[in-house]
């Protein structure tokens, strides 16, 4: 059962708020507007990219009905706090998760993020954490934010490596969900994020080029002061 339908199943509909992330996903925000409720964008977790759990509780109001927590790149939201406040305010939690992957393949793309965390200089690796699965290997890029982490994009590409802008444009920038609201992690995040390859077909001769690729460029950007 997709969210739109688990929402109202739930009862949740037209003049109720559901919370969510603007950081990608931009179909969350559409089944809660499927649904007949309004999305409510609050502030990711910089270190998982996930809801955060004080965020949500500031973004509750009486209208407030349900909170949809997303886990990102392999990392998972923080379902401990968010169902306590669930039941403290009396909402409904809901997981829009992301496709499993067998151990084997996991275990792959666990050696070769190890192998960039060990390599890779001038860029900030992810915050490991427990039980991430790195379905994506999402580094941030210094300097100042999106034109050199494009920048930066472009000369990875041009020397062979592929790599891919996670999110381009929070949700609460997209035309139809336009939203007056301050999310500076997540904007920060949309600006600075850029994946790099770890998929399990990779072989150790790729990850060097993927490291080799990076570190070349990597420490050569300074934020403007």
């Amino acid at each position: 059962m997709g969210t739109a339908a688990l929402l109202r199943a739930a009862g949740v509909g037209f003049g109720d708020e559901v919370v969510v992330s603007a950081f990608g996903n931009v179909e969350v925000a559409e089944a809660v507007t499927l649904a007949g409720a309004l999305p409510v964008f609050a502030e990711i977790d910089p270190a998982t990219y996930c809801l955060a759990p004080a965020a949500v509780e500031a973004a509750i109001t009486p209208r407030t009905a349900a909170v949809v927590a997303v886990h990102r790149f392999g990392r998972h939201a923080d379902l401990a706090r968010l169902h306590t406040l669930g039941q403290r305010h009396g909402l409904l939690v809901l997981e829009h998760g992301e496709s499993e992957a067998p151990y084997d393949e996991v275990a792959r793309r666990r050696e070769r993020a190890a192998y960039l965390d060990a390599k890779l200089r001038g860029v900030r690796t992810p915050d490991g954490g427990d039980g991430h699965t790195y379905q994506q290997y999402v580094v941030r890029i210094p300097g100042n934010g999106r034109p050199d982490r494009d920048a930066f994009a472009r000369a990875v590409r041009a020397r062979g490596v592929e790599c891919r802008v996670p999110v381009k444009t929070p949700v609460h920038r997209l035309p139809e969900f336009r939203r007056c609201v301050s999310l500076p992690e997540t904007e920060r995040a949309a600006d600075e994020t850029l994946a790099l390859p770890v998929d399990a077909s990779l072989t150790k001769r790729d990850m060097q080029r993927v490291a080799s690729a990076c570190n070349a460029l990597g420490g050569l950007l300074q934020a403007a002061v």
